[in-house]
């Protein structure tokens, strides 16, 4: 893969984001389907991929982490698709102990969150119990401003309403980390955002912000009748049998079960660094955006099931796959995001579809091919998760994933 390709795939993830021995990777590779089991007609569209994941490739992309290593102290891969399997772990549980990382362990999923509230939202629109060019101001009225034009619930799933973000104690890990067991609720939050007024006039403009999704959170609330948490863990959690996945409450602060500790490296005056964990945090300021906490057999099960059609029927799927024809508000580049995805393109100029998650300590990515002939789940415990560059053992997977 060339430096220009890898250009573009990084920056195209780089979203919503963003000492022990190390240990090996523990990974195994499966064949390809025999050609009895993927015989197609003639006229059939040939899979994006055909051939096995690259295991070499991949073992390298996650060998040698732990709390020495410079970016990340752990990592959870599973690549799936009819085109073979992978699976692999690596690094450490905790950086004191030296403990194998836990090949099944949980971790903070951060924006993958959104695109879960896009599905239950999605799924609302199908039943009839809501429209997608429905306002705002018609199903939460009061909640904006008159200053505000009809704020549509296709915008808030595609990040083109124009809402501001509401404010937080600072931009810094530092204030974060301060502040990390602060609860807020979620229509303060909301009232602080549109007390700015519009960024944009709504549709005009895209700009990837929380904002839409804690609107959304409270909408799927109202139109339900029920808790956010509630309605996702009865319309996507229990039918996929996701039995590792959870939405913590606003107090919740600690992963459930087993799970690989997250940390934060904090640069010190001598020029080293010290790792900080942050496994415990409060989840209230991401909510509907960005709360969910998994492992990646149940992702890689969300992500084949909705890619699939077996969460969303197909004509509302569609928006999970459609990209909004504005520009990128921060960068004038044309838009990338879908509601609750994202589309970016592989070597040869193939699309592939997913979302990228990043809490502090931990970043995440589901996605793959829509024909699923390849997906990519992965949990990395980066120390800067939340850094404006993509991790570069994350980054190191992606590339051998989709390698072809």
């Amino acid at each position: 893969m060339n430096a220009t390709t890898r250009t573009l795939i990084a920056a195209a993830l780089v979203l919503g984001i963003a000492s022990g021995p190390a240990v090996a990777a523990h990974a195994a590779s499966a064949p390809a389907p025999s050609a009895a089991s993927v015989a197609v007609s003639v006229a059939a569209t040939p899979p994006v991929f055909s051939t096995p994941p690259d295991a070499a490739a991949l073992e390298r992309a996650i060998t040698g982490l732990g709390a020495r290593h410079e970016h990340a102290t752990a990592a959870l891969v599973r690549v799936g698709g009819t085109s073979g399997e992978w699976r692999g772990s690596s690094g450490v549980a905790d950086v004191r102990s030296g403990r194998p990382a836990i090949a099944e362990g949980r971790f903070r999923a951060g924006s993958v969150t959104k695109t879960f509230t896009s599905a239950v939202v999605l799924q609302l629109a199908a039943e009839g119990r809501l429209r997608l060019d429905g306002t705002v101001q018609e199903y939460l009225p009061g909640l904006l401003p008159g200053s505000f034009k009809p704020v549509t619930v296709r915008q808030l799933l595609n990040y083109t309403s124009g809402i501001r973000p509401a404010d937080h104690p600072g931009d810094t890990f530092e204030a974060a980390y301060a502040h990390r067991f602060d609860i807020e609720d979620p229509r303060a939050m909301i009232a602080n955002a549109v007390a700015k007024g519009p960024e944009f006039d709504p549709g005009t403009r895209q700009h990837y912000l929380n904002i839409d999704y804690t609107v959304l959170g409270v909408l799927i609330e109202k139109v339900t009748g029920t808790s956010y948490e509630k309605a996702v863990t009865a319309r996507i959690l229990v039918p996929l049998g996701l039995r590792d996945t959870s939405l913590p409450s606003r107090t919740q602060t600690r992963i459930p079960g087993a799970h690989n500790r997250g940390y934060q490296a904090v640069p010190l005056p001598d020029g080293g660094r010290r790792l900080v964990d942050v496994s415990v945090w409060g989840s209230s300021w991401e909510w509907a955006a960005g709360d969910l906490i998994s492992t990646t057999a149940d992702l890689e099960r969300f992500t084949k099931a909705l890619f699939g059609g077996r969460l969303v029927p197909k004509a509302q799927l569609e928006e999970m796959f459609t990209v909004p024809a504005v520009t990128d508000f921060e960068t004038g580049q044309p838009a990338g995001l879908t509601a609750g995805m994202k589309r970016f393109v592989l070597p040869g100029g193939k699309e592939a579809w997913g979302k990228t998650g990043g809490r502090h300590g931990y970043n995440t990515v589901i996605g793959g091919t829509r024909d699923l002939s390849r997906t990519l789940v992965y949990s990395v415990n980066s120390t800067d998760a939340k850094g404006r560059n993509m991790n570069q053992v994350a980054e190191a997977i992606v590339y051998a994933a989709f390698a072809k």
